[in-house]
């Protein structure tokens, strides 16, 4: 009977074994290590995005440029710059080229400091051409403003709430713009979770999902920008504090 129970504890261990690395597929892992942007993946959003979506749908202020995206030394670099009266900033992201569904995301990032600046860490669906924001749905894993130094939000948009949306849950981290922080989110069919330094810090999952509460159930891709001014970073923007740089040190993304 010992022999027995040993069996069958050691056939749980195995199968709970097995589930836990079916639910740790990696699937993209940027290091950043070979000092180059790796275009088959990322795509570049440049320009100030007239004339269908001028100041970026937020009144940003910022021209983004492929120069103001570096790699270098095993980092990702989007940097934030002013020149004469103009702003420059970087935005990547991989639409139509990496996209999925369901998952967890983990991005160690150290953050820019200054009033007006408004670094992002988010997620679109991938329908957004045809099913447009905020119908198409967005996950923001990390959205920091400079001009609260020491808050960090995460946030989802949907047709139900948008704009100033009511599921979001803003995070105190003192002197957060100071050290490099793990950002991550776990997506399933049920819920989405949000992790700093994994400690879970906010959870989404509306208990009567719809098309408009949970348009989460489609591909999504990722975004990495560093906007200045808008909506939500300024409208002031400290012009004393450029140039500011937003660092990546690695992103991972898993499926289940």
């Amino acid at each position: 009977m010992k022999r027995i129970r040993v069996i069958f504890i050691l056939s749980i261990f195995l199968f709970l074994s097995c589930e836990k690395e079916k639910e740790s597929k990696l699937v993209l892992k940027q290091d950043f290590d070979n000092n180059v942007l790796n275009t088959e993946i990322w795509n570049f959003d440049i320009g100030n995005g007239c004339p269908n979506l001028c100041g970026w749908g937020n009144n940003e202020l910022q021209l983004y440029t492929k120069e103001n995206v570096l790699v270098n030394n095993g980092k990702l670099i989007i940097k934030a710059t002013k020149k004469d009266s103009s702003y420059f900033s970087g935005k990547i992201h991989t639409k139509k080229k990496f996209e999925f569904q369901y998952g967890t995301v983990e991005v160690r990032a150290k953050l820019p400091k200054g009033h007006g600046l408004w670094p992002a860490i988010w997620m679109l669906g991938n329908d957004i051409d045809k099913n447009i924001w905020p119908g198409c749905g967005e996950i923001d894993i990390m959205e920091h403003v400079g001009k609260e130094p020491n808050q960090v939000f995460t946030s989802l948009h949907n047709a139900s709430s948008f704009g100033n949306t009511i599921n979001s849950k803003k995070i105190e981290i003192k002197n957060v713009q100071e050290d490099f922080h793990v950002y991550k989110m776990k997506w399933t069919q049920d819920s989405i979770q949000f992790f700093i330094d994994n400690a879970k810090v906010y959870t989404y999952s509306p208990e009567n999902k719809n098309d408009k509460n949970w348009p989460y159930n489609k591909p999504f891709y990722l975004i990495l920008n560093l906007a200045i001014g808008g909506n939500f970073g300024g409208p002031e923007v400290d012009d004393s504090i450029f140039p500011q740089e937003f660092i990546i040190d690695y992103i991972k993304v898993y499926t289940i």
